[in-house]
């Protein structure tokens, strides 16, 4: 049995006892699949443990910047209370649809709200709002942006909030220090602000699965 097929048993294994998929979440993926979107959305498990960190955050306002069809935004969502709030940013309009008819049919549209349009143009829009601020920010898109993301997110938060970025291991490509890629340099920078930002205490995790060899970041908000 090679190595990748062995991540990928243990990761049903999980799945089947501890994230089991619903009609929903399965509905979602496959019409993400029949839309041509890329099959990038986060497993089972850790859509699992993104829905258990806003449940041990409390949290009642969540922003997500990648929303692609919508599945990490069910299992965020459906962490929240019924007056909370989940707002989504989106780049691609073919992805938001999709995305809101998920969202729709898991019966979470009154909580949720998908903007489309680049990030970094939404988030200053956002911010315009003066919106209460985020318990949990998931960053999940264009990983060259990762640092502006998290600097967003710091002022979008509060003392406590939770910023998770995912994919940050990249294969473990990471660990170059003299690539020249876009999502490396990203993502190195996100880590190295982590690391040194006064407001900022986290860590990163490395992770084998059904997406292979990758890992999150996270950090908390001092």
């Amino acid at each position: 049995m090679s190595e990748s097929q062995l991540w990928d048993d243990v990761d049903e294994y999980f799945s089947a006892h501890l994230s089991p998929d619903d009609d929903v979440l399965q509905a979602a993926l496959r019409d993400s699949e029949a839309a041509g979107l890329p099959m990038i959305s986060v497993t089972a498990p850790q859509g699992k443990l993104l829905q258990l960190l806003a449940e041990i955050q409390g949290a009642r306002n969540i922003l997500e910047i990648g929303t692609l069809a919508g599945y990490s935004t069910i299992w965020l969502a459906r962490a929240l209370p019924v007056d909370g709030r989940l707002i989504s940013l989106e780049y691609d309009p073919k992805h938001a649809e999709v995305a809101t008819r998920n969202i729709a049919r898991a019966g979470l549209d009154k909580i949720v709200e998908v903007r489309v349009g680049a990030a970094l143009d939404a988030l200053p829009k956002l911010a315009d709002e003066n919106p209460a601020p985020f318990d949990l920010v998931f960053i999940d898109a264009d990983k060259a942006n990762n640092p502006h993301y998290i600097e967003w997110a710091l002022r979008l938060t509060r003392t406590g909030s939770l910023i998770v970025v995912d994919n940050v291991v990249r294969g473990g490509r990471v660990a170059d220090a003299g690539s020249t890629a876009p999502d490396i340099q990203g993502s190195r920078a996100a880590i190295e602000l982590i690391g040194s930002h006064p407001r900022l205490t986290g860590t990163a995790v490395q992770t084998v699965g059904g997406k292979g060899y990758d890992g999150f970041a996270l950090a908390r908000v001092l």
